[in-house]
């Protein structure tokens, strides 16, 4: 049987071997959405906790919903916190959690979401369930850790803009890549003509929209022609992962009055042929494969190059 790299390699793009490239003035997300997938080793009970980072100039905070595995998905709650450091507790069905966080002296990569100087825990039933940020406090020293976390979704929204820039990891072990996806017009030369006062003149296609995704100041892809080509997906090959990179850019192009973009990163696990593009993640029987790949989804209110 052929290996899952040789399947997609005649189509595949690897990052490797794309070239540089380097874009001005990127725009950072206004709001992140990480979606935590949590087993407690207690009572084998599953939870997804889903955290939502907002920063403003006034103030700055995060929402946690949390919701059971074998609860009506309905049932879920959301908590806002706007204090940089305290304790709550949240009572939900037959669990309480417990929230302790730290992010007053948090530091960020231009986004809404803490990247280092923070902690963020959750102890369900007394019992430490999830942990991020890497600032100790003494007292979880000799805490055991009686679960285990993984990081399954990660949702950025950009507000007016069609550049857009973020870091992330696409397994836990991985290490971390500056993306940049750039939706912008090219223009490129059509007819020249020679005129009596003038020895070149050009005509120019205002219309020629490309999408240019790159990472690590390298360029991975480009895709031309949106107008045709205003939804799509292309395979790439990032630290040994099958990376499936899906856009749906119609009503950015079409509806300038309401124009949206999306873009998903999503890792494929094991021999999955799968691709689609979702806004919400639900509890299905998708969640309770321990195989559960990545997904990095970024939204926008997109400006049209226009």
């Amino acid at each position: 049987m052929r290996g899952i790299l040789s399947c997609y390699n005649e189509h595949a793009i690897s990052v490797s071997d794309s070239h540089s490239s380097k874009h001005n003035n990127p725009s950072t997300p206004h709001t992140i959405t990480c979606i935590y997938k949590l087993n407690l080793f207690s009572n084998q009970t599953q939870f997804l906790i889903t955290i939502t980072w907002t920063k403003k100039l006034i103030h700055q905070g995060f929402t946690i919903n949390i919701n059971p595995s074998d609860s009506d998905s309905d049932s879920s709650n959301s908590h806002q916190f706007r204090k940089n450091k305290g304790i709550e507790t949240i009572q939900h069905h037959n669990f309480e959690v417990q929230v302790l966080w730290d992010i007053s002296d948090a530091k960020y990569y231009e986004g809404s979401e803490p990247v280092e100087g923070f902690y963020l825990i959750l102890l369900v039933n007394s019992e430490l369930g999830l942990r991020l940020g890497d600032k100790d406090e003494e007292w979880l020293k000799n805490k055991k850790v009686t679960g285990d976390f993984s990081l399954v979704s990660k949702s950025e929204l950009f507000y007016n803009t069609n550049v857009y820039a973020t870091k992330s990891k696409f397994c836990d072990t991985g290490i971390s890549h500056d993306i940049v996806i750039k939706f912008d017009i090219v223009e490129e030369e059509l007819s020249k003509s020679y005129s009596h006062h003038q020895n070149h003149r050009y005509s120019y296609n205002h219309n020629n929209y490309v999408l240019c995704v790159c990472m690590d100041n390298r360029t991975i892809f480009e895709v031309k022609r949106l107008r045709w080509n205003f939804r799509g997906n292309q395979t790439i090959f990032v630290d040994g992962l099958v990376i499936d990179v899906m856009w749906d850019l119609h009503d950015c192009l079409f509806n300038q009055n309401k124009g949206s973009a999306m873009f998903m990163f999503r890792t494929r696990s094991g021999l999955d042929c799968r691709l689609w593009l979702e806004k919400n993640l639900r509890i299905d029987n998708e969640f309770q494969d321990k195989e559960i790949g990545f997904s990095l989804l970024i939204c926008s209110n997109c400006k049209n190059p226009d």
